[in-house]
């Protein structure tokens, strides 16, 4: 759900079937009349729109109901309302809604048709904002898809280079290895960051959040991939004491690779 304001008025925009819808509702609360919506679906030259609209995006609408409806449009005691027409002729460009966001919804066409016969002006607003919601949100995708694109190229020199100096972090010894870690967040706080969070919360007591948070992006990248290692190893059988050392072992050579690869400066 997002919502965009016109002339002081919030409207709510909805997701339907992956679609947005404008709040038909919202609009008409804008004029301070909520009837407008009863009076704009009623008008023959709406229901003609509308008719069209159906026929080039539902497959399933009734056009012989609608050629019923258009033929009484026009007449003095003809009234449409939104429930009727969706009923009548499966129209999925209006929609009615219940519950917290409840009321009238169309899909954007319909709803700039309306807007227009609101006035020119509200219409033009409306597309405007519309628009630059359109844009925000594209931006954000662009922003995660940047920084997806950014892992898989840290996942790409982690399994390419073959670096293999002086460990980091460092190497679990052997009463690290054989103790009974209580759970398996554990065993890989263990692996990486050298000590379990308790010990970590111990150390840290003026600190906000957990061990995790304060992980650099390069930690954040091993971590995932050690927790995907470890469901695996889990699977195979393997003791918690052999797969924290393998883990471990993972740990140096990956952080090793992210830190002193060349290249790793350049996807920051």
């Amino acid at each position: 759900m997002a919502k965009i304001r016109i002339e002081n008025t919030e409207i709510t925009i909805l997701s339907v079937n992956n679609t947005d819808y404008i709040s038909l509702t919202d609009m008409a609360k804008s004029q301070y009349q909520e009837i407008l919506i009863f009076k704009w679906l009623s008008l023959k030259s709406t229901i003609e729109y509308i008719g069209e609209w159906e026929t080039l995006y539902n497959p399933t609408f009734n056009y012989t109901e609608f050629g019923i409806i258009k033929n009484e449009a026009g007449s003095n005691n003809f009234v449409l309302s939104t429930k009727n027409w969706c009923e009548k002729t499966n129209a999925v460009g209006i929609v009615a809604k219940t519950g917290r966001y409840g009321g009238t919804y169309a899909h954007k066409d319909i709803a700039f048709h309306f807007g227009m016969w609101i006035s020119a002006k509200f219409q033009l607003l409306l597309v405007r904002e519309f628009q630059r919601l359109k844009e925000t949100e594209n931006s954000k995708e662009q922003l995660e898809w940047n920084f997806q694109r950014y892992l898989t190229k840290v996942n790409y020199l982690i399994h390419t280079d073959a670096i293999k100096e002086n460990l980091i972090p460092a190497e679990i010894d052997k009463k690290q290895a054989t103790f009974i870690y209580a759970n398996e967040a554990d065993v890989l706080n263990v692996a990486l960051f050298g000590k379990t969070a308790k010990q970590w919360r111990d150390e840290n007591p003026n600190e906000k959040g957990n061990i995790r948070d304060t992980a650099t992006i390069e930690q954040l990248v091993v971590l995932s991939n050690m927790e995907s290692t470890n469901a695996l190893l889990i699977h195979q059988g393997i003791t918690q004491s052999d797969r924290l050392l393998h883990l471990n072992k993972m740990a140096i050579t990956q952080m090793k690779s992210l830190l002193q690869h060349n290249n790793t400066k350049k996807l920051k």
